[in-house]
């Protein structure tokens, strides 16, 4: 699972990427000023591509100058002492923004004067406004707490994983975003309460995990008896690193002491309280439908998930013909390995058989890491005979911390600094063992991991004449069809060697099969929670604990799971595209390349650019 769109969320719908300073990065203001350089000839497009570039660029700092997280998730230290804002009416002016943004582009430029590099910049540029604009309308429907994440836990999450100390200024920086934390939990439940005067409620089985998750952080030091609280332990060891007397070290934890026990620990009683009060108005457990213009929002989410015109219907039947196919490919293993009794009979013999979990003890979890580090070793080995650039940026295989296991996914990629101080992390929720299957633990490095998100995303980030917006931003379709592409290139590269392991890698495509029918099930023919989780658990090989996870999770993040699928049918069916028609002159490395050195793009524009590297293969060849 990968993050949408960086520009999207810069914008205007989703409050975790907002602020309300602008920082020492460069304004729109500065971005007109370089754009209304003296006009070039219309036989200069080089220099009209450096005008855009510069324009492109300015706009895109001047979002993310709108995000102190943003700022630090790309490695930066500006706006340091900052979190995000989180109201509504910050929003509006980050449409505003966005509308002057898109007048300048229109008024500045073009495109004729452009290469055709340039000009699909321009034209991505001016679509993602576009769509955020039409998507404005939509910004109550998505829930700032749930199952798939809350506040409570990704601000610790931030300040761990993305809060460097390696001064006392950044270490007073991080006391002061602690201070922050009240400001910031403030405007979120006002958001909550602004949600549930129109009906927007999250479904009830959201608010025990949320709740749970939301009082560990406040368990232990310094709210009370027993270990640091995670946050207050992260700040001491990187205090303690620091080449500072140790007086100054005891201030600034003191400090940090401070901040926790007053503007954090009241921060987090007020989120509790408003969470509490807010459990009574949930209508239970339903879909997208039960919302204010409920299929409306939903047939957006579809066509932001998939970059494609699909309905939900059409999304179903796709769902439904994949499970079927699937089906056949598995029955076919379950012959090969002698296995008597039905799929769904050897489903269960998987699912129980301890031969194919690992211990639910720390041991246990030690040696999902271990072989999750080794199957992305073997890629790497072996990517240069697929791939012609390889990321720069490492990558890491992590462990989801302890205290936010309820709310966090079954296993995601958390993408590099841009100034390489953080790597690419494949994160697992190793929160039950006993839920993990062994044979699916190769296919889901591969996607998570290499050649899946991190060569797709960390190589993104470090394409060179590529403009800011296209290397850190993201479509889900892109994105996730091509995750769900590299399990299977997995066995194309020579890997799942035994028939247990490719019956993983075929439970792991199942598991997107079943997606686009559970959610468009849910959403569009009004499914019931049990009615989605018994489909996955009579249809996939998948546990009840992650089954439960996982159609929560459609629940709360409507569409996006029929990303997937949607992404990796079309990376398919244009591969295929390309070998027929260069036959022997196909180089996989080549299509690789076409695929992912062009940063994130929508379904359509792949296309074009499959289409493109067609047309010049053939011609270079003649």
């Amino acid at each position: 699972m990968k993050p949408l769109l960086l520009l999207s969320l810069l914008l205007s719908t989703s409050a975790c990427m907002q602020s309300t300073q602008t920082g020492s990065v460069v304004t729109m203001s500065q971005a007109a000023a370089a754009a209304t350089i003296p006009a070039v000839s219309a036989t200069d497009p080089a220099a009209e591509d450096q005008r855009l570039m510069a324009f492109l660029d300015a706009a895109f700092e001047e979002q993310l100058a709108r995000s102190p997280q943003g700022l630090t998730g790309l490695g930066r230290k500006e706006q340091y002492d900052r979190l995000n804002n989180y109201t509504d009416a910050y929003r509006q002016e980050g449409l505003a923004l966005a509308r002057r943004q898109l007048a300048a582009l229109r008024a500045q430029f073009d495109p004729a004067r452009l290469s055709p590099a340039s000009r699909l910049s321009y034209r991505l540029f001016e679509e993602e406004i576009e769509q955020d604009i039409a998507d404005f309308q939509w910004r109550w429907h998505s829930f700032p707490a749930s199952t798939n994440g809350s506040p409570a836990g990704s601000l610790p999450v931030f300040l761990i994983n993305q809060h460097r100390v390696s001064s006392v200024a950044d270490a007073q920086a991080y006391i002061a975003r602690l201070r922050e934390i009240e400001r910031v939990m403030n405007e979120i439940t006002a958001n909550i309460r602004q949600q549930a005067s129109m009906g927007i409620v999250p479904s009830r089985f959201n608010f025990a995990p949320v709740r749970a998750d939301t009082q560990r952080v406040l368990a232990g030091a310094p709210f009370g008896t027993g270990a640091d609280t995670p946050v207050f332990a992260d700040f001491k060891s990187k205090v303690a690193k620091l080449d500072v007397p140790q007086a100054d070290k005891d201030r600034l934890v003191a400090e940090a002491r401070e901040a926790l026990t007053g503007p954090v620990q009241r921060g987090y009683r007020t989120f509790l309280q408003t969470w509490n009060a807010l459990e009574a108005q949930s209508r239970g457990n339903r879909g997208a439908w039960s919302l204010p213009q409920g299929s409306d929002f939903y047939a957006n989410r579809l066509r932001n998930s998939t970059t494609t015109d699909l309905t939900a219907d059409q999304i179903h039947q796709i769902g439904v013909q994949q499970v079927a196919r699937i089906h056949g490919e598995m029955e076919r293993i379950k012959t090969q390995v002698g296995f008597k009794g039905s799929l769904q009979d050897f489903f269960k013999h998987l699912t129980s058989g301890r031969q194919y979990k690992y211990p639910n003890t720390e041991a246990g979890r030690q040696q999902y890491l271990t072989d999750a580090k080794r199957y992305i070793a073997q890629v790497m080995a072996k990517a240069p005979q697929y791939f012609r650039r390889l990321p720069k940026a490492p990558l890491e295989v992590r462990a989801v911390e302890t205290w936010r296991q309820e709310t966090a996914p079954v296993a995601f990629y958390n993408s590099p600094s841009e100034d390489g101080s953080r790597p690419g992390i494949y994160y697992v929720n190793l929160a039950d063992m006993n839920q993990v299957l062994k044979p699916q633990t190769e296919a889901i490095s591969y996607h998570e991991g290499a050649p899946g998100h991190h060569f797709q995303i960390a190589l993104a980030q470090e394409l060179p004449g590529v403009p800011k917006f296209r290397r850190f931003g993201g479509y889900g379709a892109y994105a996730e069809g091509w995750g769900l592409y590299s399990e299977g290139l997995g066995k194309e590269m020579g890997f799942y060697e035994d028939p247990i392991s490719e019956f993983g890698m075929l439970s792991t495509q199942l598991w997107r099969a079943v997606r686009l029918v559970t959610d468009t099930g849910i959403h569009s023919e009004q499914w019931t929670r049990e009615q989605a989780i018994q489909y996955f658990l009579q249809n996939a090989l998948l546990s009840e604990r992650d089954a439960t996870k996982e159609v929560e999770r459609y629940f709360n993040w409507p569409g996006q799971a029929t990303s997937y699928m949607i992404g990796q049918l079309k990376i398919l069916e244009l591969r295929d595209r390309a070998r027929q028609a260069l036959g022997p002159r196909f180089d996989i490395r080549d299509f690789h390349g076409v695929v992912l050195e062009n940063g994130s793009v929508p379904l359509d524009v792949l296309v074009e650019l499959v289409d493109d590297y067609i047309a010049k293969t053939r011609a270079a060849a003649s």
